[in-house]
């Protein structure tokens, strides 16, 4: 052993009395980067130059007692300590008066060693602690362990006590070999279990999975018919083969209302004027609870064809609702294909030109300014300083903001030759003018 080493070894003990924790953080990290040190410091129970406790202890002391940046650190190292690092941590466990910080370190630092007594750990924390959290952490420590852990996982589908943890645990770790095992449980009779089983297959593309998630459509369970359609609507590749799109327009009819929503945002996703078509038909009936009216609408917003923004243009028809139309408005501003903003735009356009019944309230009007400058059309530019005209301020301010985001330089230009005619109207001559101070402020920072 070199100076350098007994040096540190010697630090390091005295760090350990003083129970300064930091330091002896320090020194242990120093003595582990040196590999050929490992055997000699770590496999060994005892150094013949250490009068106090192996390193080990020494790890196993700052992260009990260390603040949480040093356990943090010191978990780092635990898995060099190899089987002796899991029976301290599972001292730990055993101990009912250790505080709840120093658990999670303990059952987090079991998943980061790939051994199959750290698996069983995991496993017989699962099953026997009383404190859900606990368990969700056991959970997730077998998620890091990954592969490995899903054998030891699988056999606890078997026992009713522990089948649902075990479906959660194969949930959190989301390799192939877990498809398996969460296809056993796709029928169990706890609704929890099969929801479980069917959104973690759901990120599965495996030819198996796709028949199970159709056949969960009509599961009893809202909860699992749910996470059947949140499954299929990521898989656009399927839309034809499974006729995504009709089955998707069936549950917007179901009895749960979470079921209606999670179909219209998938059918959003899907993107077919098919699903247009279907959702507005929906969005007309009286009988349509108002949330999922407005998850039509950005469902509608979210498909961006042609045939989906005339819907949208057809709600200020159809609809009396203040809140539909503020929603529609603002799915109208989001529009991002290039081919397809001019035609938000004049829609936007349409309903102030028109003064419809949606462009006469306050909070309409900031928000088709605000879309306006989102979809940055150029034509909106003389209408949104037509805004600067209105009464409230906010539609004002929100006029001024959209017209710097559309084009700074033409409105300016625009402005400023307002300002010099005497022939428009006292409001819009007051609104000119708050604008230009507006530039004015903002170009001096």
């Amino acid at each position: 052993m070199n100076l350098q080493t007994a040096n540190l070894l010697e630090q390091a003990q005295l760090a350990h009395a003083a129970s300064n924790w930091a330091l002896l953080l320090q020194c242990l990290q120093q003595l582990m980067a040196d590999r050929r040190l490992e055997t000699e410091l770590i496999f060994l129970p005892q150094h013949p130059q250490l009068s106090s406790p192996t390193p080990l202890a020494w790890a196993i002391d700052i992260l009990t007692w260390g603040d949480f940046h040093q356990r943090w650190d010191v978990a780092k190292l635990l898995p060099k300590f190899g089987r002796e690092a899991i029976a301290s941590l599972l001292e730990i466990l055993a101990d009912e008066d250790a505080d709840e910080e120093l658990r999670w370190f303990a059952v987090r630092s079991l998943g980061t060693f790939d051994n199959p007594e750290a698996i069983a750990a995991l496993v017989e924390l699962l099953q026997t602690s009383a404190n859900p959290e606990e368990q969700g952490i056991a959970a997730a420590a077998l998620a890091e362990i990954g592969s490995n852990a899903v054998s030891a996982i699988t056999k606890l589908l078997k026992r009713e006590n522990t089948r649902a943890l075990a479906t959660r645990s194969l949930a959190y770790i989301r390799t192939k070999e877990t498809i398996e095992p969460l296809l056993s449980v796709v029928r169990d009779a706890d609704l929890e279990i099969r929801a479980i089983a069917i959104e973690a297959l759901s990120s599965f593309h495996d030819p198996k999975i796709p028949p199970i998630l159709v056949e969960a459509l009509s599961d009893l369970g809202a909860k699992v018919r749910k996470e059947a359609i949140t499954g299929l609507s990521f898989r656009p590749d399927l839309r034809e083969e499974l006729n995504l799109v009709d089955l998707l327009l069936l549950r917007l009819y179901d009895f749960s209302i979470d079921v209606c929503l999670a179909a219209a945002n998938g059918l959003g996703r899907l993107g077919t004027d098919r699903a247009a078509t279907g959702l507005f038909r929906v969005l007309q009936s009286p009988h349509t609870p108002s949330a999922l009216q407005i998850e039509i609408v950005l469902a509608l917003g979210r498909i961006e064809t042609s045939a989906s923004l005339e819907y949208l243009r057809q709600v200020f028809e159809q609809i009396t609702s203040i809140a539909i139309w503020q929603e529609t408005i603002n799915a109208l501003g989001r529009v991002e294909q290039l081919s397809l903003k001019p035609q938000a735009a004049e829609i936007l356009l349409e309903l102030l030109r028109t003064n419809c019944l949606a462009a006469q309230h306050a909070k309409l009007k900031q928000a088709i300014a605000l879309s306006l400058g989102q979809l940055g059309e150029m034509p909106a530019i003389s209408s949104l300083i037509q805004l600067l005209a209105d009464s409230d301020l906010a539609v004002k301010l929100h006029a001024i903001a959209a017209l710097k985001q559309l084009n700074s330089t033409a409105a300016y230009q625009q402005l400023t030759q307002l300002a010099a005619d005497a022939n428009i109207s006292p409001q819009l001559q007051q609104g000119v003018a708050i604008a230009l101070r507006e530039w004015e402020l903002s170009s001096s920072f």
